[in-house]
């Protein structure tokens, strides 16, 4: 009697112990949750929808809601071809009205041209940027290079060209000549150009706001856009 008592106790233990294992186990695959898919916010291909909810400022780009620059002022903000940007305007907009009002800017095709409107581009080539304003609310302006904004683009080799420079601020498009305050709930069109060489195609398209924040686009190689046969009729003509 005592050992079939002691081989019942020997079994029960058993099957107590072999139970508690496949606890643990199952309790340890639980508590590890799967790697999170990493996001690359430069990705032309990114869908809207993804860049909002993984990229944007909302989503954390800069842990603070700061673009990337993460100390709650400037920053850097990545965004693909033809994505608006939502930015401050001017400070002192240059026809007086109230500074500082939201606008969104979007530049949405890109050219490249060695002759513009009866010119020849110095360093070899002419970039020539359509660019959409909006005010979303209140009137508003961009940011001029006076107040420390505007427009640069970045060379890959890292020179830095101001939108302008020599000639390419005669380039003037027919249709694409907006500029100064965009008034409360209305866009307008807007032309950028940049005098580069053959080798700095596909730059960085940078904008700096009324607040110093910055906002980058990496522009395509080659003529991109919607706006591509307008831009390029809007420059015919005799000049």
């Amino acid at each position: 009697m005592r050992i079939r008592a002691t081989t019942a106790t020997a079994v029960l233990l058993l099957a107590i112990l072999t139970g508690c294992g496949d606890s643990s186990v199952d309790s340890s695959k639980s508590a590890s949750p799967p790697a999170a898919e990493s996001v690359d916010c430069t990705s032309q291909t990114l869908s809207q929808a993804d860049w909002m909810a993984n990229c944007s400022e909302s989503a954390g780009t800069g842990g603070n809601g700061s673009g990337t620059g993460g100390d709650g002022t400037g920053g850097t903000e990545t965004l693909a071809w033809g994505k608006p940007a939502r930015t401050t305007g001017a400070q002192s907009p240059a026809d007086g009205t109230a500074g500082g009002e939201p606008l969104e800017v979007t530049p949405t095709t890109i050219v490249y041209q060695k002759e513009a409107m009866g010119m020849t581009a110095v360093n070899g080539l002419y970039a020539i940027i359509t660019v959409k304003d909006r005010a979303p609310g209140t009137a508003a302006a961009e940011s001029a290079p006076i107040e420390g904004g505007g427009w640069q683009w970045i060379a890959p080799d890292g020179q830095a060209l101001s939108e302008g420079d020599g000639e390419a601020s005669s380039i003037t498009p027919q249709g694409f000549t907006g500029g100064g305050t965009i008034p409360a709930g209305a866009w307008k069109w807007r032309t950028i150009a940049f005098d580069i060489s053959e080798a700095q195609r596909a730059g960085t398209l940078l904008y700096t706001d009324g607040t110093a924040a910055t906002f980058q686009w990496t522009v395509p190689a080659k003529d991109s856009g919607p706006e591509v046969a307008k831009l390029k009729k809007g420059m015919e003509g005799e000049y």
